[in-house]
């Protein structure tokens, strides 16, 4: 089995067909019904034959491209994934520290704020003399986008936290630490959890600009069904990276419900 981790790019060399009809661009199949020598100017491609066809929706990519969809899907997810996870370490103390020190608030909100402005294609390019073209290009440039959205609502939900609820929590007798990790985060985390569910949806659709560089999960899919105008490649990737970024939304919601169990009451 070929390896499909997150360390590689995928691609799909696009139909094929009985007359060999190829890209002029790029010499590649095109998707396009051939009309070379020997198929008399005729569309040879037989009537149940979607992918010679270039179909649009083509249940024969489907079963013909499992693997390269499979490899493709999980390289998204893993992308996505390592990026939030990363941004979420880094952005909890940025918000604690924007908190604690009033001074900080300005700086921290500021250069997150200005870093989420770079367009995407500028960002990869800024950090391709530090990371080269791998997979640690497209997580950095993700993991700085997502700090905005991450720092902005984490800190808003500290902030909402009643000050009346750290005086009857100091009055019980806990210490700083305790009262951040048993009052206050939890408190926060309705806030910091909307965050976190526009962050990770973010990341699902600027995961596939990483196919710029060859890591793009379906993004890279949807890149060269694009140059090679490959109808069902297109569409079959851009469908799977909506369902992700959907399932992935109701995932965390579900979490966020279960979580904080006495939003529910209030409500």
């Amino acid at each position: 089995m070929p390896d499909r981790s997150v360390a590689g790019p995928l691609t799909d060399p696009g139909p094929s067909h009985p007359c060999g009809g190829t890209s002029p661009r790029t010499g590649e199949p095109d998707g396009r019904p051939a009309t070379a020598p020997g198929c008399n100017g005729r569309v040879t491609a037989p009537p149940d034959d979607c992918l010679a066809r270039n179909e649009w929706i083509c249940g024969a990519y489907l079963s013909s491209r499992r693997d390269i969809l499979w490899g493709a899907v999980l390289q998204h997810l893993q992308l996505t994934a390592v990026s939030v996870l990363i941004g979420l370490v880094i952005a909890v103390p940025l918000a604690l520290a924007a908190r604690r020190w009033r001074w900080a608030a300005g700086p921290v909100l500021g250069v997150t704020t200005i870093l989420y402005t770079v367009p995407s294609l500028a960002m990869f390019s800024l950090l391709l003399p530090v990371y080269g073209l791998s997979a640690s290009l497209v997580v950095a440039g993700l993991v700085l986008y997502s700090l905005t959205l991450l720092v902005r609502n984490i800190l808003a939900g500290l902030r909402a936290v009643p000050e009346e609820t750290r005086q009857a929590a100091r009055g019980m007798g806990y210490g700083p630490v305790r009262l951040l990790v048993a009052v206050e985060l939890p408190l926060a985390l309705p806030a910091a959890m909307a965050g976190l569910r526009i962050a990770t949806v973010s990341a699902v659709s600027l995961v596939t600009i990483g196919a710029i560089v060859g890591y793009g999960g379906l993004g890279n899919l949807i890149y060269s069904g694009m140059n090679t105008y490959f109808k069902a490649q297109v569409l079959t990737a851009s469908v799977l990276c909506v369902v992700i970024a959907v399932a992935a939304d109701l995932l965390l919601l579900l979490a966020q419900r279960l979580l904080t169990p006495w939003t529910r009451r209030q409500s």
